[in-house]
């Protein structure tokens, strides 16, 4: 499982999460962070990524667009990038489980 975090999320998230997610992205090292959500999306469904966010937008479009991509809306507050990445390990198992979940689209972690 592959993960593309997106511009309100640190770049920092794909190394800290690479054991468990290898071959993850930034929107910012893709050279999306200035592109609109739907060509991030596009990307993200061309290439196999799970859209990480904290923003409502891609939940709206995964209701109008449907999925793959899959989205992982992370309304954790103002949490700091080490507590997101705890966030996202401790909810390894459900995050598997959803990605292997044919009739779900978006996973929210708060």
């Amino acid at each position: 499982m592959k993960l593309l975090f997106d511009q309100h999320l640190s770049p920092r998230l794909v190394e800290n999460l690479s054991d468990l997610f290898p071959g993850s992205e930034h929107v910012f090292r893709v050279s999306l962070d200035r592109a609109v959500d739907t060509e991030v999306w596009d990307y993200a469904r061309q290439l196999g990524f799970t859209i990480v966010t904290k923003d409502a937008d891609y939940s709206e479009l995964s209701e109008v667009r449907g999925f793959p991509p899959k989205v992982l809306w992370v309304k954790l507050g103002n949490y700091s990038t080490a507590q997101i990445a705890s966030a996202i390990r401790q909810r390894y198992d459900a995050i598997i489980r959803f990605e292997g979940d044919a009739n779900s689209g978006i996973l929210i972690l708060i």
